[in-house]
């Protein structure tokens, strides 16, 4: 199951990638394409061309996860201009993307940082 706590940072790959790739190919892009360790305590997330699937990678203990998202109707908001480093989002956005959100919300509630209790 995925929890985003023991996350440290997401990482989108920009633009649309072959979802056809597997775990292998996934850490592959990521250490040669990105220049990045997927053993790393971070995730990787990677969208299709039509944008209605999404594959999320993350090293666990002695493993990696695949996650799969696939829409039945309608698309993510995902940055379409590809870029040779992904892009670093929050948590927070990446539940925005995967509630068919965009990253730039105008309603959500800014963050806080509360300083004291009144």
């Amino acid at each position: 199951m995925l929890t985003l706590a023991n996350i440290d940072r997401v990482y989108l790959a920009c633009g649309s990638t072959d979802l056809r790739k597997s775990i292998d190919g996934l850490a592959a892009l990521v250490q040669a394409g990105f220049e990045l360790d997927p053993f790393s305590s971070s995730l990787f997330v990677f969208c299709n061309h039509q944008r209605d699937k999404l594959k999320l990678l993350y090293w666990e203990h002695n493993g990696f996860w695949l996650f799969y998202r696939r829409l039945e109707r309608g698309t993510f908001q995902w940055p379409v201009e590809p870029k040779v480093t992904p892009m670093v989002i929050t948590t927070r956005e990446l539940r925005w993307l995967l509630d068919g959100l965009s990253l730039e919300q105008q309603k959500a509630h800014p963050r806080v940082t509360a300083q004291h209790v009144i």
